[in-house]
């Protein structure tokens, strides 16, 4: 099974599971009245809603290269990851919105025993899939995985809220229902700003390893005598390497050749992140250029 059948075949699975938690939540946060519980089940429906994203993602970003995109569509995973931000913030707007109105709105939410039971199976839910999917994410180097992992750990804090509010409300304290709605939204929000941060991160180029690390790797390297601009870029976890080594003059270019692949396997086996190594070989006296 190749590594877009396997990450599919997952948001599938997670949309599937997104959209049971959001039913729950919100036909159960409706009948009782819980305005936190229903916030949560829109942050819920926002899980399912970042699935579809992300398989419109995958399925642009796992095409082959082609003449007009040598280096892939890769970053169309990256796009993908700054759609479910954008939902992130809206489903904030909402839930801010109806925490607003509800501090002008005297109802009180009920709380029943089925109240307690829908969040604690939907928790369960949730953190089922929030560890699969990021243990998946990182074995298959899938940031719309991580994303959407994040995406769903936001969701379990937001249930815990929602868990607090309803004991709360329990006891005579309904105020605390909009309250936790406000810490829910906080938590999608920061969601939010952390996978566009990581995005963001990805389309500009940031910099992944630091490059001292990477040039002590290659030192370790016999016949290699000096290793200078490194860089570094990609995901977190699908990282591109590219770098110069000064080697003896007299070295013969097949010798750098095979020079170049050691140094190439050595940073691969240091950093399991690393997907690609691009090595350009020069002699120490810069007299000829050699590229692997």
């Amino acid at each position: 099974m190749n590594a877009y059948t396997s990450v599919r075949k997952i948001l599938i699975y997670t949309l599937i599971l997104n959209l049971a938690v959001a039913a729950s939540k919100l036909i159960y946060g409706h009948i009782t009245r819980s305005l936190s519980m229903v916030a949560d089940g829109y942050h819920s429906l926002f899980d399912g809603t970042s699935n579809i994203v992300g398989l419109v993602g995958i399925w642009l970003a796992y095409h082959p290269p082609d003449k007009n995109h040598p280096y892939g569509h890769k970053k169309y995973e990256t796009f993908a990851s700054l759609g479910i931000s954008i939902l992130l913030f809206l489903a904030c707007y909402k839930v801010l919105r109806d925490a607003y109105l509800r501090f002008q709105d005297s109802v009180v939410p009920e709380v029943t025993l089925y109240s307690v039971l829908v969040m604690g199976v939907t928790m369960g839910v949730n953190g089922f899939v929030m560890t699969w999917e990021r243990r998946r994410g990182k074995e298959l180097r899938s940031e719309i995985l991580i994303a959407d992992s994040l995406h769903t750990q936001s969701d379990i804090f937001a249930s815990v809220s929602v868990l607090l509010s309803l004991g709360a409300v329990s006891i005579g304290i309904p105020i605390i229902d909009p309250v936790a709605a406000f810490i829910i939204a906080i938590l999608i929000g920061r969601t939010g700003y952390e996978i566009l941060f990581e995005a963001g991160k990805v389309l500009s180029d940031y910099s992944r390893i630091r490059p001292g690390l990477i040039r002590d790797v290659a030192l370790r390297v016999r016949g290699v005598q000096e290793c200078h601009d490194i860089r570094t870029r990609g995901t977190a976890t699908d990282v591109y390497v590219d770098l110069r080594l000064h080697v003896p003059p007299e070295m013969k270019i097949e010798e750098a050749h095979q020079l170049a692949h050691h140094v190439e396997e050595s940073i691969k086996e240091e950093f399991s992140e690393v997907s690609e190594v691009v090595v350009h070989v020069e002699p120490e006296d810069k007299s000829r250029l050699v590229e692997k």
